[in-house]
Parts: structure tokens; sequence; C-alpha cells
């Protein structure tokens, strides 16, 4: 199962010796962001992130593990454990229409 890190303070990705990492990026500061609304058919651009918080995403790392418990392992590998926080979400599979 895929299991999505959303890091909450910099940090680089685990050690990655048992093969589980798929991907992982820091993230341009919240600033950056846009964020796209569809409403009645028009679409809404907004400068800045969806939602205004105090606390922003500094990355994300996709992995994929066996079951919950060894995802939380990896995830207090990562440098972002110790210096903030580290979310663990399970991805849901979807199919993509061809």
């Amino acid at each position: 199962m895929k299991y999505l890190f959303l890091l909450h303070s910099p940090g680089g990705p685990p050690q990655d010796q048992a093969g589980v990492l798929i991907d992982c990026a820091p993230l341009q500061p919240a600033s950056s962001a846009t964020t796209v609304r569809v409403r009645d058919g028009q679409t809404i651009l907004t400068d800045g992130p969806a939602a205004e918080l105090r606390e922003q995403f500094g990355g994300y790392t996709l992995v994929e593990c066996a079951d919950l418990d060894e995802a939380l392992r990896w995830a207090a590998t990562i440098p972002a454990a110790s210096t903030g926080w580290v979310e663990v979400r399970p991805v849901i599979a979807v199919q993509v229409p061809s």
C-alpha cells in the first residue's frame, strides 16, 4: 500500500534501505501556490494556498509499505520528524480512465 508523508518541517527523505521510497521533494513556499476552484463552470484562480494556516507543508515523501506499522517506522526516520512532524496518510488506489 502507498503512504504519503506530509512533512511539516524542512528535512530530507528517509534512508531508502528497503526500496520503499517512490518519490520525494521539498515544496516551494505556500506563497508560491495558486489555488484552482471551478464554480458554475467558471475557473477561479487565487494566488496563495487554499487555506491560511500557521504551519505549512515543507515537502512530501511517497512510499510503498506492507502496512501502516511499516510506514510509521519509515516516517520516524525522516529528519522532519525530529524538527517538526510528519503526517502519514494512506493513498487510495484509483483507476485512471483510459
